[in-house]
Parts: structure tokens; C-alpha cells; sequence
């Protein structure tokens, strides 16, 4: 995502663009437990068994919704209900750090969510449910399944349903970009400029640029000198380059070769 980038303006510009996605992940989706999007939204508190570690466990509402599922598969308010409860559970100390950070597990949940959300479109409800497909945007970030092909699906979703939100439409057009969708991208930017704060109009049209032309930073080769040695590399998840120096040495008829130093 944008705040994935560097920049002390970047990161102003991520606070109010992606504030309440921060949130969101960040407080390990703390959020599912009290309600969802608004004081009465699908994700509103439930009767739960305790779970380990002290935290409250789903296992047992998903099973209930796997077998309900088995024997009515088209059954769209189940589909619906079991993903609220694998959201729940992926909300749990076992599988998202107190930092924010997905675990191995984590990962496993939002993988089966994946595929209850697939089975739920395929059944083309009249009216996707908006708020899922907006919690659905976690499991396809690139903290969690990075797969910005299917972020852009559940983003449009969204955003049809609150066709106002200029932090939604910025974020449909980084991961359209992201996900090679130029046309997407553009209209989705063009939207966001226009919905955003006059005094971030700018600032923003300017971040979305920089993600159309380098949508994948983390592959891009870096150069940087220090104490007049020439280094190379691609940034990590910190932020930083992890730098191999680079040695020019001289070649036959004038030419030159180079070779990289951990």
C-alpha cells in the first residue's frame, strides 16, 4: 500500500488517505469484535467460546456454517455468515501480532476466506454484501495475501456502496496500478484528486503518479554513494536498500566490468 512507501510527506499524506485502514490492521482487526462499519453493521458482537492464549475462539460457528454450507450451497446469508466468523478468527492473537503482522496462521484463515468470498460472488447476489468486501481488503493487501488482482475486485465493491470516499477510490487506484489495470488506475485516481481536501488534492495526484510509474517498489533497483563507493540494491520491508557494493574495474580496450560486494 501507499504506506508502504518513503517519504515524511508520504506519510502524512498515508495518515489521512489510509487512516482507517490503519487502523483496521493495525489494531489486529479488533474492530470485528464490536460491531464492524457503524454502531449495528454484520460483524456486531457475538456469543463466544473462549479460545487459547485467552482469546475468543469461532472454531465452532465455522463449523456450523461449513456444515449448513455442505448441505445448501447456494445458501447466500450462510456464505455471508461464515465469513464474518473466519474474520473474526483471523482477528485473534494467534494470527495477527500485536504489531499488525499476519502469522503463518493468519495467513491460512485469510486463505480460506478467500475462497468462502469466491464461492460467495460466484453465486452473483443482487447486492454484495459492501462492508464485507471492504473487511475482504485486508486479506487481499500485501501484508496479507498480496494479491492486488482480487483487491481490486472487493475495492469496487466498495466503493459503489460509498461512492463518495476519497481514501477508497485512492486506494483502488494503487492497487489497480499494482495490479497492471492502468484504465482502472487512472479512473479511480482521477476520482480520489477530486474527492480529496482541497489542500491534499496535490499532494495526492502526486502519490498516485509515483505508484502508477513504480507500482512495485520493492523490485526496483536502488543506487546510492557513500564516501565515494557506488552501491545497488532493492529495499526491504523496512524501507532500506539492502546495498551490494559495486567495483568497477578496468577491461580490455578501455572497456569495464563489474562486480557486487555483500
Amino acid at each position: 500500500m501507499l504506506f508502504d512507501l518513503r517519504g515524511r510527506g508520504r506519510r502524512r499524506v498515508t495518515r489521512v488517505i489510509y487512516g482507517a485502514l490503519a487502523v483496521l490492521f493495525g489494531s489486529g482487526l479488533v474492530l470485528f469484535g464490536v460491531g464492524g462499519f457503524g454502531g449495528t453493521g454484520i460483524l456486531s458482537s457475538l456469543s463466544k467460546e473462549g479460545g487459547a492464549g485467552g482469546g475468543p475462539s469461532y472454531s465452532s460457528e465455522i463449523s456450523k456454517y461449513h456444515k449448513l454450507l455442505a448441505k445448501q450451497p447456494k445458501n447466500v446469508g450462510d456464505w455471508e455468515y461464515l465469513l464474518k466468523e473466519l474474520l473474526h478468527e483471523a482477528g485473534g492473537e494467534a494470527y495477527v501480532t500485536s504489531a499488525g503482522a499476519v502469522t503463518s496462521k493468519g495467513k491460512e484463515v485469510f486463505r480460506e476466506a478467500s475462497q468462502a468470498w469466491a464461492s460467495y460472488v460466484a453465486l452473483n447476489p443482487p447486492n454484495p454484501n459492501s462492508e464485507l468486501a471492504q473487511l475482504m481488503e485486508t486479506v487481499y493487501s500485501e501484508p496479507g495475501l498480496n494479491e492486488p488482482t482480487k483487491e481490486v475486485e472487493v475495492l469496487q465493491i466498495a466503493v459503489a456502496a460509498r461512492p463518495n470516499d476519497a481514501a477508497l477510490y485512492a486506494s483502488l487506484a494503487e492497487y489497480a496500478y499494482k495490479a497492471h489495470n492502468t484504465r482502472v488506475g487512472d479512473l479511480a485516481s482521477e476520482k480520489a484528486v477530486a474527492l480529496a481536501p482541497s489542500s491534499e488534492r496535490t499532494r495526492l495526484k502526486n502519490e498516485l503518479a509515483e505508484v502508477k510509474a513504480n507500482p512495485n517498489p520493492s523490485e526496483k533497483i536502488y543506487t546510492t554513494t557513500t564516501d565515494g563507493k557506488t552501491y545497488t540494491g532493492k529495499l526491504n520491508s523496512e524501507g532500506k536498500i539492502e546495498a551490494h557494493e559495486v567495483k568497477t574495474t578496468p577491461g580490455a580496450l578501455g572497456s569495464s566490468s563489474t562486480t557486487t560486494k555483500k
